[in-house]
């Protein structure tokens, strides 16, 4: 027999990190990206031997940034998987969940979110001068 009183799980030991990058959304296609990863080995051995980017504009201007894709090739399988998403007042960069343990920002996940908001920034100023 079932349970009659559900119990919830309650609070999860799961964080991310989010960049956000405040802008005027007009577009909101354009600022959509993840990352592509080429992987080799497997299960803990797995490493990320490539990147590409899937997405709108904003994808194909990350897919010419070799240093920047260079970077995140270095990190780990989680790291490495990135997003990039409009919302209502800005744009969303982040990866994957992270319990209490793994979760830190380094100083090269915050250059890979920083060099990735400049490349917002960009397109967001190219979208500016065409307006005019």
């Amino acid at each position: 027999m079932q349970d009659p009183i559900i119990s919830t799980w309650g609070a999860q030991d799961r964080f991310q990190a989010h960049c956000i990058v405040k802008i005027d959304v007009a577009n909101p296609i354009d600022y959509v990206a993840r990352t592509v990863l080429k992987t080799s080995g497997h299960f803990n051995g797995k490493k990320v031997e490539s990147v590409s980017w899937d997405g709108g504009l904003l994808a194909q201007e990350l897919n010419n940034d070799s240093a920047l894709n260079d970077l995140i090739a270095k990190q780990s399988i989680k790291d490495a998987t990135i997003f990039v998403d409009p919302s209502n007042n800005g744009v969303r960069i982040y990866s994957k969940w992270k319990n209490s343990f793994e979760f830190n920002l380094t100083k090269d996940m915050y250059a890979i979110y920083d060099k990735i908001a400049g490349h917002v920034k960009k397109i967001y100023a190219l979208h500016q001068s065409s307006a005019r």
